[in-house]
């Protein structure tokens, strides 16, 4: 999402997931007893050492202008659940050490005196940034409006303003005015119209409606709207932008060519889950045709397949790539985190270009965040016979990156694969055959935030099944042994890996911080996110593990594994 001579874009991680009775409750419900209570202590426990969260209280992306990274965030500066939005304000060099400004944006007009939430950043011709947000008036109108720099000679752009003649966009006759929002990062045809996607729904159709404009002030819906997709329900935060056939190196949003295809991505208000298709982008008729390689609806290709959502790329011209950010929410109560005094969390920034099957993306942790990595663990070739239990030691497994490549044996005792289980997610696999079930090629990979005892732990693991007429691989992440405590929600995450077994191996990296645990299977071709709150596997008496359960034999290749600092700033 930057365009034209852009580097960038920006991001506005909103809505929340509330997690009550072990379920979870959607995004804008306000909880008035909560959104203003401040808390006079931040308790440090389970707080994250490296990953971007404010000192205190709820949080929910990032342009690159002038040498600097901006990242906006939605932010309630009063209490830790969701209300009191205003446009947060941090800025870095390198994408991991942050320091924080005054918010940029916050409600003051008619036309956003009830809320500022989600949009996107695009840089104009004449290097000159611009805003696009979504505004409630007192009607809970959702409106598309505009917010420029104050100052353009001020390298923060710390100050921003709202012109007279707000706002450019209004709800379509006919659309639901509270479901009309999230507007995209504008790119620029060659027939010289800017275009922008808002995210919207039509009789449980999602839709992502195109507008057009000459002069960036005056905009005109389409006709027929860029894309839409039956019983997917409102499209949040959506994001068009293209990627390269032959490389993995990042695209300006506004390029089009033979060697390029697009992505579109949603976030589902039904399932609280993002989904995204690759397919080709007709700017002659301004519309959006997916691939037929993956499905156009919520059982589709997902960035992530755990706690990760309202997320946005954008393109980071300094080092011609597209970088993925996405947020976490708490799994936890809204009680505690009120206690904690904060909620919410921004993940690792990505990396993000298109796998060489040219079916799916590929994504991977910035390497920003190698220059955090200290206190080195490395071992090879280490074999894993059924039960093996090692610890990594010499590393602060509650603060570490590790990275491992095991190798398979042999694949004759791969379970074999019930085709029904194509009907359901690969998460209710994950929740049946979890770490504890032994199987035939797995589970093996890492217990992560593990108490001594393995009373607590977060599995992250692999499964090799054998179908009719290829072998099947499953990841999992997370489950209900993450924390001893009853309330949080813990389920067990999962996604299913498309890679070639052929030459035997599989790696898998995690980014574990104390309450989160990111990880990426298959060189990212499969990435799950999971909360944990363990209650023993705290701090110093966090333990890291590998593992094998299955009754094949496995063997380590190659492991890695890194103590993380903590950032300068953040």
């Amino acid at each position: 999402m930057a365009i034209s001579k852009a580097m960038a874009c920006l991001l506005l991680m909103f809505f929340s997931l509330l997690v009550i009775d072990k379920g979870v409750e959607a995004s804008h419900k306000i909880f008035p007893e909560f959104q203003s209570l401040q808390t006079s202590n931040v308790v440090g426990i389970r707080r994250t050492g490296y990953h971007f969260q404010p000192v205190k209280n709820w949080i929910n992306g990032p342009m690159y202008y002038n040498g600097l990274y901006h990242l906006f965030y939605q932010y309630n500066p009063k209490g830790v659940v969701w209300g009191n939005i205003v446009w947060a304000h941090s800025v870095s060099t390198d994408l991991i050490n942050w320091f924080p400004l005054e918010p940029a944006i916050f409600p003051t007009d008619s036309f956003d005196i009830d809320g500022c939430w989600s949009g996107s950043a695009t840089i104009l011709p004449g290097n000159k940034p611009v805003i696009l947000y979504t505004g409630i008036d007192s009607n809970q109108r959702q409106l598309q409006n505009i917010a420029i720099p104050k100052n353009l000679s001020d390298p923060f752009l710390k100050e921003w303003t709202k012109p007279d003649y707000n706002p450019l966009m209004v709800p379509p006759i006919g659309i639901n005015h509270t479901k009309f929002r999230d507007p995209t990062t504008a790119w620029l045809g060659k027939d010289g119209y800017w275009r922008v996607l808002i995210g919207s729904v039509r009789r449980n159709r999602g839709v992502a409606f195109l507008y057009r404009s000459k002069d960036f002030i005056r905009w005109t819906k389409t006709k027929h709207p860029l894309h839409s997709a039956p019983r997917t329900g409102m499209w949040e935060c959506p994001d068009f932008f293209p990627v390269s056939l032959k490389k993995k190196e990042g695209l300006d949003t506004s390029a089009i060519g033979d060697d390029v295809k697009h992505v579109l991505k949603v976030s589902l208000d039904l399932t609280r889950f993002e989904y995204y298709t690759v397919g080709h982008y007709f700017p002659n008729i301004d519309r959006y045709v997916p691939d037929n390689t993956s499905a156009d609806d919520s059982t589709g290709l997902r960035y992530d397949y755990g706690n990760f959502y309202a997320s946005k790329t954008f393109f980071d011209s300094a080092k011609n790539r597209r970088i993925l950010w996405g947020w976490a929410n708490e799994s936890d109560t809204r009680e505690e985190d009120t206690a904690k005094g904060w909620a919410g969390i921004q993940l690792i920034p990505r990396s993000l270009w298109l796998d060489q099957n040219e079916k799916q993306l590929i994504q991977w942790p910035i390497e920003e965040l190698e220059t955090l990595r200290s206190g080195e663990l490395e071992l090879t070739k280490i074999p894993l016979p059924k039960g093996s239990l090692i610890e990594l030691d010499g590393i602060t497994a509650a603060q570490a990156d590790v990275e491992v490549t095991f190798r398979l044996r042999s694949l004759e005792n791969a379970e074999p694969f019930d085709p029904n289980w194509l009907k359901s997610d690969a998460q209710q696999l994950c929740g049946k055959k979890d770490a504890s079930v032994q199987g035939g090629i797995g589970p093996f990979g890492l217990l992560t935030l593990a108490s001594t005892n393995l009373e607590e732990y977060t599995a992250v693991f692999f499964r090799v099944f054998k179908a009719q007429d290829k072998h099947v691989v499953l990841m999992c992440s997370g489950g209900p042994r993450s924390s001893l405590k009853p309330e949080p929600y813990k389920p067990s995450y999962g996604g299913f890996v498309d890679v070639d077994l052929s030459h035997g191996e599989l790696s898998l990296r995690s980014l574990i911080d104390h309450s989160v645990v990111e990880s990426f299977g298959a060189g990212g071709k499969t990435c799950i996110t999971s909360r944990s709150y363990p209650s023993l596997a705290v701090d110093n008496d966090a333990h890291l593990f590998v593992f094998n359960n299955g009754t094949e034999a496995v063997k380590i290749v190659k492991l890695k594994a890194w103590t993380m600092s903590r950032p300068k700033m953040n």
